[in-house]
């Protein structure tokens, strides 16, 4: 497993959910986390961590973050992607507004993130890339099928994470849960106390990005209910 200490990942959509599990759960096991989100003073100072400012569908962000993370630290060895929306887009929706934003913010947004940080990936030569991704980019199973067609793309882009980082150390996750008790999922019929919980899957990614080169997982799904193996 990799040792943590002195290594710097950047955390997106880290005010809330998932993402902010997980600036927990690493920012606590000795990792320097670098936190994106839309508003930094939401997160307090402290040496070990930088808040910085994140927007998803702003041209430039993330390149001002990756650059902020680097000048802090001098080094970017991770990338947890955990900043995502999830409005309602039908099929037959004559209005497109929804599929488009879930698209520049679940697609473009990773892919610009992952893009700024490669070459200090690759000169790390261990670079790890979470993709919080969802069953739901998997199958289908409701009628949202916007927010579908956005994570079977984030899928594929950590595929081809993998297959261009892999000469280069770069190893890459997608995350697959269902049902998380965050925000998100608070209008979701099933019982609240029986979904994932964000702490969980924080654990999840932290052991995801701790192993070797030689024993990675390119997909975790993460089931709070039965669901026939795809």
């Amino acid at each position: 497993m990799l040792d943590p200490v002195g290594r710097v990942v950047m955390v997106s959509g880290a005010a809330r959910g998932i993402g902010r599990e997980v600036l927990r759960r690493l920012h606590g096991s000795g990792w320097l986390v670098s936190a994106g989100l839309r508003d930094p003073r939401k997160l307090p100072e402290a040496p070990d961590m930088l808040a910085h400012r994140y927007e998803a569908e702003e041209a430039g962000s993330a390149e001002a973050w990756v650059a902020a993370t680097v000048a802090r630290f001098g080094r970017l060895d991770a990338v947890v992607n955990a900043a995502g929306i999830n409005p309602m887009a039908r099929m037959l929706d004559a209005d497109e507004t929804a599929h488009d934003a879930m698209w520049r913010v679940n697609v473009k947004g990773p892919m610009r993130v992952i893009r700024a940080a490669w070459p200090h990936l690759v000169a790390g030569g261990e670079g790890r890339v979470v993709n919080i991704a969802s069953l739901s980019g998997k199958r289908v199973a409701n009628e949202n099928t916007g927010y579908a067609m956005s994570k079977f793309a984030l899928v594929a882009l950590t595929q081809e994470v993998r297959r261009q980082g892999w000469e280069h150390g770069i190893r890459a996750t997608a995350l697959c849960p269902g049902f998380v008790a965050t925000d998100m999922t608070a209008q979701a019929k099933w019982p609240r106390e029986q979904m994932s919980r964000p702490e969980d899957v924080a654990v999840l990614i932290e052991t995801v990005l701790r192993l070797p080169s030689s024993a990675t997982v390119g997909e975790v799904r993460v089931n709070c209910r039965f669901e026939a193996l795809m």
